[in-house]
């Protein structure tokens, strides 16, 4: 399905300023004049977690008049390359989208199209020759960390389930900075951890929850949706990933690890009008100490966390901002204690 943004036109640029993007050189006057003609190609709807972030930061860009923004939801893998042939040939300027399960498809597509800047969530870092091609990754460990102290303090029985979609890096290293920060709190504590083998299968990720709960978790780590409808229906405490769900879950949902991709995307069109795109690792963008994560406000739970995990939280997101402490980067399978 292609959606287009309300305030969105369906038209090419004139020839010339988009034959001019080739290798990164853009015609900065003819781009800065009107706003930068973007797609998003996304395989799960919007509404996914991940996805989210990149569609609100798109539509935030719409509405300072800098990009003119269309969108396809529910893309398959198969069908991937297809859709970014289609856009590519339909005279957008640059694409956005995860490229996880396509990594080498979608770099074949870029290299047929080097007029067309590519921001592609992977795995994978860029290669130099592919020079339209730049990729980012969620790395918001520091947040995650932080959210993970909040756990720590929040558990009584020492036990926290954590329920994510594939076991790839950019899950991995959010599971193993909020462990790390809940060991910060209660060292002797245990993890169950398991992937549901989807990024977007609510009923599995809340069947996989109770049975953690069962086994005695007391505190989720909801990487997937569903984690805490499980955690709402046992009465348990869920920890939220890359958005604030707390509205939903006012009981449930203690704190969440949010990301902003404000950073990357604005950097990148940013980037592509000045004709200085070229491939990078835009990845950085995620991090705290450039506003690309934060810890979610605790709302509901004001008053409920107890005051020695809130001062380490401030003092370590205080260093973490200064830059004098960094959050280890694990991109290693996590496995249960």
């Amino acid at each position: 399905m292609i959606k287009t943004c309300p305030v969105s036109r369906r038209r090419l640029l004139a020839s010339g300023a988009a034959a001019a993007l080739v290798a990164g050189l853009a015609p900065s006057r003819l781009l800065a004049a009107e706003p930068l003609k973007v797609a998003g190609i996304y395989t799960v709807p919007v509404e996914q977690q991940w996805v989210s972030r990149i569609h609100k930061a798109a539509e935030a860009a719409v509405a300072r008049g800098e990009i003119e923004y269309t969108f396809s939801e529910n893309v398959s893998n198969t069908d991937y390359a297809r859709v970014m042939r289609e856009y590519a040939e339909g005279g957008v300027q640059m694409l956005v989208g995860e490229v996880f399960g396509v990594e080498q498809e979608a770099r074949e597509v870029a290299a047929e199209y080097p007029n067309v800047a590519m921001l592609m969530g992977s795995s994978f870092k860029e290669d130099p020759a592919l020079a339209n091609f730049s990729v980012f990754d969620n790395y918001i460990q520091d947040a995650a960390y932080l959210s993970g102290i909040i756990a720590g303090a929040m558990t009584k029985s020492g036990s926290i389930g954590m329920v994510g979609g594939f076991p790839i890096p950019e899950v991995n290293r959010l599971m193993h900075a909020f462990m790390a920060g809940a060991r910060e709190i209660r060292p002797d504590i245990r993890f169950q951890v398991s992937f549901i083998g989807s990024w977007f299968d609510p009923p599995r990720a809340k069947e996989t929850a109770f049975g953690m709960i069962e086994a005695g978790a007391d505190v989720m780590y909801a990487e997937r949706f569903g984690v805490s409808d499980a955690a709402k229906e046992k009465g348990v405490l869920a920890i939220g990933n890359v958005i604030d769900t707390q509205a939903d879950y006012p009981d449930t949902v203690v704190a969440s690890a949010l990301w902003h991709f404000e950073p990357t995307l604005d950097r990148a069109v940013a980037a592509v009008k000045a004709g200085t795109f070229k491939a990078e690792d835009y990845g950085v963008y995620s991090q705290m100490i450039h506003g690309g994560c934060s810890l979610a406000p605790l709302g509901t739970f004001e008053g409920k966390v107890p005051e020695a995990a809130l001062k380490l939280v401030a003092e370590r997101e205080a260093a973490i901002r200064s830059g004098s402490f960094v959050v280890a980067i694990n991109d290693d399978e996590p496995k249960s204690s």
